[in-house]
């Protein structure tokens, strides 16, 4: 998209999306024409304008003689004419940073939204670290025949139950021996390192072990699941406020809906915590949280260097994006301060 613009539709485009995310007007051939700075007749611009249009990066709302950016403008102006300005957020964040205990995690988490918000003033949405499940200790439990408990005992004391159905009846000296070998071969390992020693060593374990160890990995994975992090949201009701949302009620529905079910945020939040630094999602380019209307910057955030938790801002299209990369980046950056071991 980038080599279809010549340098003068650059600039005409980035100062149209500049001067919308400021006012929030549809901007026109004069204004656009005093706010590039370039020394261009209302024709040329116009006819550039057109230009734009036609590649599906501005459009015309309703009657109005102005233009204002698409989803895909937007994206062009954030991947390629984003110019950041360093912001000052120090007083903001000093509270934060006196508030964040690492023996508190959910109070670093809800403090952690409620800075999002305050300092983007659209919503703040942060998932609560994820549990690293390790086995520190697997014992096998026979209730009745081919019924089996599978308890898993954590490092930190965590103990997770499960019951499961086998496909043959085991003595319990069996299950003993099991839990001893398992045990002793696994104990230190995250789920995931199992899953994938277990993937190579299969052939050579025996099967009631093999069998047995498979059924502890798959519990210990849905004990994860069930632990899975929770999304903590702030500032909902400052998109009541937004312009661009304001005489939608429709668009403003959607989006509460969308608060209030928090799975589908956990899908977005989920994808941006496998990616490096910031990510931004513009309309409905997530396929998540397919609102045109709406904009998602997100950032993973760390503890002792593992990706354990998503934070970012949802507002509309219309945001000073620059500042909300630099909102979401320091306060990533002041979770993994927080929760991790000094």
């Amino acid at each position: 998209m980038k080599t279809m613009l010549d340098e003068r539709a650059r600039t005409l485009l980035k100062a149209l999306v500049e001067r919308y995310i400021a006012d929030g007007q549809p901007v026109g051939s004069r204004t656009l024409s005093r706010a590039s700075g370039l020394d261009l007749s209302p024709a040329t611009i116009r006819n550039v304008m057109a230009d734009l249009e036609e590649l599906g990066l501005i459009a015309s709302p309703h009657t109005s003689a102005g233009r204002i950016p698409t989803a895909r403008g937007y994206r062009l102006f954030v991947d390629t004419m984003l110019t950041a300005q360093p912001i000052d957020l120090s007083a903001a964040s000093a509270p934060l940073e006196t508030q964040l205990h690492p023996d508190q995690p959910q109070r670093v988490i809800a403090n952690a939204a409620q800075m999002l918000s305050s300092l983007s003033s659209f919503v703040g949405v942060i998932t609560a670290p994820r549990k690293i499940s390790v086995f520190h200790h697997i014992e096998f439990l026979r209730l009745s025949e081919r019924r089996v408990l599978v308890i898993l005992v954590a490092p930190d004391g965590d103990v997770q139950n499960r019951v499961i159905v086998t496909a043959q009846d085991y003595t319990q000296s069996q299950l003993i021996e099991a839990s001893n070998y398992l045990t002793a071969q696994y104990a230190g390992l995250t789920i995931e390192e199992v899953r994938e020693r277990l993937k190579r060593e299969v052939d050579v374990l025996r099967g009631e072990i093999a069998t047995l160890m498979q059924a502890a990995v798959e519990t210990g994975a849905e004990a994860m699941q069930d632990n899975q992090e929770q999304v903590v949201i702030s500032g909902e009701r400052n998109l009541l406020t937004v312009q661009d949302f304001s005489s939608d009620m429709g668009s403003l529905r959607k989006l509460f809906d969308l608060f209030e079910q928090k799975t589908q945020l956990m899908r977005l939040l989920d994808v941006s915590s496998r990616a490096e630094g910031v990510r931004i999602y513009i309309g409905g380019e997530s396929m998540v949280v397919p609102f045109e209307e709406l904009s998602v910057v997100s950032a993973p955030y760390e503890v002792n260097g593992q990706v354990v938790g998503t934070l970012g801002v949802i507002g509309p299209t219309r945001m000073a994006y620059d500042r909300m990369i630099q909102i979401v980046d320091i306060t990533s950056r002041l979770v993994s301060n927080a929760l991790s071991v000094k």
